[in-house]
């Protein structure tokens, strides 16, 4: 039954007196020890993004930069995402690693990153995947998987070996204004700790229940 299913979590605490005081500082700490761990994807996050009747939207993609400026992904331009943030740039991310216990929530908002740094990053992507930037008309309606299998040959009989980097894709960068660290305890009564800025734009933190 799936309210058997039950973890008990054990691996740590979170307090106060060892967080660092600059979230992202403590946020590559983190990210640091579930790569240590051997956390599968660990730079895979949840980005939720509202639409124009406020319906919530949750996704997975990968985290690709973290900049003292906030968190970098990349995207075609013309999926549903884009066009939700370009309404409405109030989202959020969500990191979970299970290997560690923890959980990381970010609010934020979204916006176009550099543009050069896109046109490196995608060069730096394999062949196959820059191929695949071309090849979906992401979010959009299609007939069945072949479309796009006959899409991605057409494009890569067209570029070969040398492809340029779609108009329609690059990057966003979050900046955060919430940043809450959570780590699983014993008998559910978990640490969560929540940084937010005051008005001096300094980050506090306070102590929620689970």
């Amino acid at each position: 039954m799936l309210r058997d299913i039950r973890k008990q979590y054990n691996f740590g605490t979170l307090n106060e007196n060892d967080v660092l005081q600059n979230p992202f500082e403590q946020f590559k700490i983190w990210l640091h020890e579930a790569i240590l761990k051997e956390q599968p994807e660990p730079t895979v996050m949840v980005l939720s993004t509202v639409d124009e009747h406020l319906q919530p939207h949750s996704r997975v993609v990968l985290l690709k930069e973290l900049t003292d400026e906030g968190f970098i992904f990349y995207t075609n331009y013309e999926g549903n995402k884009v066009n939700q943030m370009a309404r409405n740039n109030h989202v959020s991310l969500l990191f979970f690693w299970q290997t560690v216990e923890r959980q990381v929530r970010i609010t934020g908002v979204a916006e176009k990153s550099d543009e050069k740094a896109a046109e490196e990053y995608f060069k730096s992507r394999p062949i196959e995947s820059q191929l695949g930037a071309w090849a979906s008309p992401q979010s959009r309606i299609i007939e069945n998987h072949e479309v796009l299998e006959q899409r991605f040959e057409e494009f890569k009989n067209k570029f070969g070996n040398n492809i340029p980097k779609p108009p329609h894709w690059g990057g966003y960068l979050v900046r955060p204004l919430t940043f809450e660290f959570w780590q699983g305890r014993p008998n559910r009564l978990h640490d969560r700790l929540y940084f937010s800025k005051d008005e001096n734009e300094t980050w506090k933190i306070d102590r929620l229940a689970p």
